[in-house]
This record gives structure tokens, C-alpha cells and sequence, in this order.
């Protein structure tokens, strides 16, 4: 199962309202994939994610949010399960992030990762490989 991990800028993004989650229909949050142990610290942006993995995958951005909501001051947003498809080669991952792809300053802030522990073994079309969102995507507390 793959742990998840917040970037440390989100949470001061969330403060600054850079993320608005009310729009759950609207929202355009956009995975990214890599083979580099991301530095929670200082990738604030997709700018700073190295060697990204897009190349020769169908589709990266999610659906709308299955839930935007708290329960007893617990925030949870879930999507739902997102299954990508290689269109040819991709390279080797191992950690898949989201970002915020609505927001023009900053641009593409970076939510999270989830880290799989181990290297996911590039794909050739038409592997396909599933974000499994089982309970939560994630919450704030």
C-alpha cells in the first residue's frame, strides 16, 4: 500500500486560499509521477518535481472530487479510484503526486504524494496502472 505524504507548502497555500476545494465539480487536480525521492520542503510547484513522468500516458487528471468535506473538524477529500493507460513507453516511477492545475499564481501548487515503496516497472501500451484511493485521499486535521 502506498503512504501518503503532504507537501509542506500546501498547508500555507490552503491559509492563503491558493486552493479553493468548494468547486468539487470544477476543480482541476492533475497527478504527477517520478522516479525521485520528492523533497517535501522545497518542491512547492510542479516546476520542481524532477524527472517528472508524462510521456505516453492517456490521461492525468482526475475526476471531480468524490467528497469535499469535514466531519468534527477532520477535512477529507476523496477522489475517486484513477486508472492511466500507457499510450507507449513511460518511464519508471515510484511516487505519484497531485496538483492543483487551476490556480495562475502560484502556478500548479503541489498537494501531495504517495510513496509505493518501491519502483513501479515503466509500462508499455496498454499497461495500465490504478490510483487506488481505498478510504481518502487525504485530510487535514
Amino acid at each position: 500500500m502506498a503512504t501518503y505524504v503532504k507537501h509542506q507548502q500546501f498547508v500555507e497555500d490552503l491559509a492563503f486560499g491558493v486552493h479553493d476545494f468548494t468547486n468539487v465539480a470544477g476543480a482541476a487536480l492533475t497527478y504527477w509521477l517520478t522516479n525521485d525521492a520528492p523533497n517535501v520542503a522545497t518542491w512547492e510547484v510542479l516546476a520542481n518535481v524532477t524527472n517528472s513522468v508524462t510521456a505516453n500516458i492517456d490521461d492525468l487528471t482526475s475526476a471531480a472530487f468524490t467528497t469535499s468535506a469535514h466531519t468534527t473538524g477532520t477535512y477529507l477529500l476523496l477522489l475517486p479510484d484513477h486508472v492511466m493507460t500507457a499510450t507507449g513507453a513511460v518511464a519508471d516511477f515510484r511516487y505519484v503526486g497531485i496538483y492543483n492545475d487551476t490556480p495562475a499564481s502560484p502556478a500548479d501548487p503541489l498537494i501531495c504524494h504517495w510513496d509505493y515503496g518501491s519502483t513501479v516497472t515503466g509500462m508499455a501500451a496498454p499497461d495500465t496502472f490504478t490510483v487506488d484511493y481505498t478510504t481518502s485521499t487525504f485530510t487535514i486535521a
